[in-house]
């Protein structure tokens, strides 16, 4: 069967999207309809189904895109000459929203291996974190990296690692399980097994902007470190800083008020030496290290899966592929009482009715009005704006305006109920689809869907994009098998067979759920794990597209 050369992706569309690169004078048929190119159109750009004035309302997935600013003939190009950025108003929640869920009853069964944590999460990682509670420390925690990665096969020699070659002689001198270690020369390959690796955070904050910055920096390292794929934590503390140990416990309090895994803190000023403060700190994380590799792996259901959604470096074929598949899995998730976070708010912009209608309660739908509205005022208050939001590579694969973008980007949260708004750094409460308010920028986007309890996070690209995240498996999905071909190396499953045919929506949510446990139980790595992409940029909230 010859595949379509365009599509329409919803029957209220005035545009079709090309599939297939489309000369000059080509005639395309389309549901009965006949339509000649006044232009060679481009794979991922759009052309338009009729004669558009001035001002006429440009409409894809059944929503408002933008806007013609000057005649379009049918069947010519849309391009950022001819259309500017324009969506739809929302208010208030309108209707009672039904869903039928999709029938997943072949995977209510199924479970993964994770690691099972004492307040009932289950990690799909078992790592330890390292983290600074103010930028000072940056350079310390980068010593107990030092001491630490080659030492116990998880990096490169550095300083401080006689302490730690110490501590390991006397742990296989006490009888300790030496599985993983070499012979030739002490060298340790994996002294810990069952410890995936120790995770070293660093970042600008915690000190010198805000009280409110410090405050939800340390609510995003409170939402890492009781996060079920992290075991324990070494926090370092200058001391005098605006974000104090106390204000991390008590963010602590609020995601789990009985703490029940290790949390060790040192505070340089208290300590004096700063020697004397890292001597400590080593000997300490040893030991929670040899602790953290008791826990072993264990099955779980498919319902302890919280999963983050997320695009970038997005293109034509976002909304087409990759981003309907990841929304397929969404709401196979929610059927099997998972979880899963939709966030990237900039990247809502025109599609906040559908979202509206679908919360659960008013609630909820208030909220995320609040929200979007805030965020929208913010951006307007410096002189920027949502319309502002798609990179010139965005542009140039056919994403045109940030509601034509963000109309796409919407798909990945599938269809099912909206349970629950989280404003950032929240951590997940519902089960099934919540909304959180970040940016789009991907880094901080992750970063902060981490944050919020995402186990995996499925990652859409169009252009090729490498980010990964210290402590949550990412798995990339291309939205075209050209880049699946080209960027091998940072693409983990190719949905291009939609585009192509080859393949349907439902059976490659499937295929995407099979490699979702495979990771989960650690029987696969992602390319990003693989190229040790560790990237984490707590957002400030500030306006960030």
């Amino acid at each position: 069967m010859t595949p379509p050369k365009a599509i329409q992706l919803d029957s209220r569309d005035n545009v079709l999207v090309a599939l297939a690169d489309l000369p000059l004078g080509e005639e395309v048929s389309y549901s009965g309809n006949l339509y000649r190119l006044t232009m060679a159109i481009p794979a991922k750009q759009k052309f338009a189904m009729r004669d558009f004035a001035v001002g006429s309302e440009i409409v894809m997935y059944g929503v408002t895109v933008g806007r013609a600013r000057e005649p379009i003939a049918r069947g010519g190009l849309l391009s950022t000459s001819n259309v500017v950025h324009d969506a739809a108003g929302f208010s208030a929640k309108k209707v009672d929203y039904n869903w039928t869920a999709p029938d997943v009853s072949r995977w209510a069964e199924r479970t993964f291996d994770g690691y099972h944590r004492v307040d009932g999460q289950v990690g799909t990682r078992n790592y330890w974190l390292v983290v600074p509670l103010v930028f000072c420390e940056n350079r310390n925690v980068d010593a107990l990296r030092e001491a630490f990665e080659e030492e116990l096969g998880y990096g490169r020699p550095r300083l401080y690692r006689e302490q730690v070659r110490a501590l390991l002689h006397e742990y296989r001198d006490a009888g300790a399980d030496r599985r993983g270690v070499e012979a030739d020369g002490g060298h340790a390959d994996r002294v810990f097994p069952n410890v995936d690796g120790i995770k070293f955070l660093i970042h600008q904050g915690g000190c010198g902007g805000t009280r409110d910055d410090s405050r939800a920096l340390c609510g995003l390292l409170a939402g890492y470190i009781h996060h079920p794929n992290v075991a324990g934590a070494t926090v370092l503390s200058l001391g005098c800083q605006n974000a104090q140990a106390s204000d991390l416990f008590e963010e602590l309090a609020k995601r789990e008020p009985s703490l029940a895994k290790p949390v060790l803190v040192f505070d340089q000023q208290k300590s004096g030496l700063e020697s004397d403060m890292l001597s400590d700190a080593i000997r300490q994380t040893f030991q929670g290290l040899v602790e953290a590799n008791k826990i072993e792996r264990m099955p779980a259901p498919l319902s302890k899966l919280t999963v983050g959604l997320k695009c970038g470096g997005s293109d034509g074929f976002s909304g087409i592929s990759a981003n309907p598949a990841v929304g397929q899995v969404s709401d196979m998730l929610a059927a099997l009482g998972g979880k899963s976070i939709l966030s990237e708010f900039p990247e809502l912009c025109g599609s906040e009715q559908n979202l509206i209608d679908r919360c659960s309660d008013e609630q909820s739908a208030d909220r995320f009005m609040h929200l979007m509205r805030s965020y929208q005022a913010r951006a307007k208050a410096v002189h920027s704006g949502f319309e502002m939001n798609p990179s010139p590579g965005n542009i140039r694969d056919g994403l045109l305006t940030d509601a034509m973008k963000s109309a796409g980007a919407a798909r990945k949260g599938g269809t099912s109920p909206v349970n629950d708004v989280l404003d950032y750094p929240e951590y997940v409460r519902s089960v099934g689809l919540s909304l959180q308010c970040t940016p789009g920028n991907d880094v901080e986007c992750v970063t902060a869907q981490t944050g919020a309890g995402a186990n995996i996070v499925l990652f859409t690209t169009g252009l090729g994009t490498p980010t990964g995240n210290p402590v949550t498996p990412v798995i990339k999905l291309s939205t075209n098998t050209k880049l699946a071909q080209r960027m091998s190396d940072i693409i983990d499953i190719d949905t291009g067979p939609i585009i192509e045919g080859h393949s349907t929506i439902e059976e490659m949510g499937d295929a995407i759920l099979e490699l979702i446990i495979r990771v989960a139980s650690g029987d696969t790595h992602t390319k990003a794990e693989s190229l040790r992409q560790d990237d984490f940029i707590p957002w400030k909230r500030g306006v960030s597209l």
